[in-house]
């Protein structure tokens, strides 16, 4: 029976056998290395596999492109699938932040819902001038849905709240922190100058220190009782003031500590508090 002919790739030598050798001893070339040698009409030609080479660039370059597209489908598709549920725990985390600066905390997820809409019974929108743009009888369908980015002086969000028959307002606020986004929510008694509850939370501040903004014992409780205007009722004198620092005409009744060793962040809530609540000036001082 006639032996077959193997020449390697890589540095030519011809092997005579039934099958390629291991290893060529020449160069040390794996038997993958090897391609058989066949005659036809008297001329030796080399037999080549029918297919794609895996080994080549081509084929490397079109596996990456099908996997990099399927993947990419798949995504989409989680993404678009989840999009309602992921949609759905957004709106009861940001009702459970608003409830929270009611002093309405430790709801059960499952009962924020009903919560909110016990106690939430209009989300207004109005303007600086104290104009109302929108009723907001839905009590989640209208300023609840103006987005951060949406705030305006013409474009305001105002919850009008109802705890124990006594009516609330609340305000939200955003701001920047030291590292990125921080924001909260100001309620206020009747009087619209006295704080009833606050909420802070943030997207990445240091842990241990700027994000204690978030704890309420620590942070969020001094903020109950204090005054949010001057007393000439013209300017927003709520403040967050590093302890011991002598800030003049700011009053004990509108002061509030800020975080130790994290006072950027601090100041981010200061700046966050004058920005936003400036913006109500006119609500707030408007008796109705």
């Amino acid at each position: 029976m006639a032996t077959k002919k193997f020449k390697c790739k890589v540095c030519g030598y011809v092997h005579e056998g039934d099958a390629a050798p291991e290893k060529c001893p020449v160069c040390q070339a794996p038997a993958s290395e090897f391609e058989e040698i066949v005659e036809e009409n008297g001329a030796a030609t080399v037999k080549t596999k029918k297919g794609i080479d895996t080994n080549s660039n081509v084929y490397t370059i079109l596996y990456a492109c099908g996997l990099v597209i399927v993947v990419a489908f798949l995504l989409a598709y989680f993404s678009l699938a989840l999009a309602s549920k992921s949609e759905a725990n957004v709106r009861i985390d940001k009702k459970n932040q608003i409830l929270a600066a009611l002093n309405i905390r430790g709801v059960d997820k499952s009962e924020v819902e009903n919560k909110y809409s016990e106690v939430i019974q209009a989300d207004q929108i109005i303007k600086s001038d104290g104009s109302i743009v929108n009723e907001g009888t839905g009590k989640d369908q209208a300023g609840f849905n103006v987005q951060d980015k949406n705030i305006s002086t013409e474009n305001l969000p105002l919850y009008i709240c109802q705890v124990n028959g006594e009516t609330k307002y609340v305000i939200p606020m955003t701001g920047k922190g030291l590292w990125d986004g921080i924001w909260g929510y100001i309620a206020l008694n009747a009087d619209k100058n006295t704080v009833y509850g606050a909420y802070f939370s943030h997207k990445g501040e240091t842990a241990g220190l700027g994000a204690r903004i978030t704890e309420y014992e620590g942070f969020q409780k001094q903020f109950e009782g204090k005054k949010v205007q001057t007393e000439s009722g013209d300017a927003v004198a709520l403040s967050v003031v590093k302890k011991g620092k002598d800030v003049q005409g700011l009053s004990t009744d509108s002061r509030c500590d800020a975080v130790t060793g994290a006072t950027l962040t601090s100041d981010g809530v200061n700046n966050m508090l004058h920005e936003c609540l400036s913006r109500y000036m006119t609500f707030l001082t408007t008796n109705e």
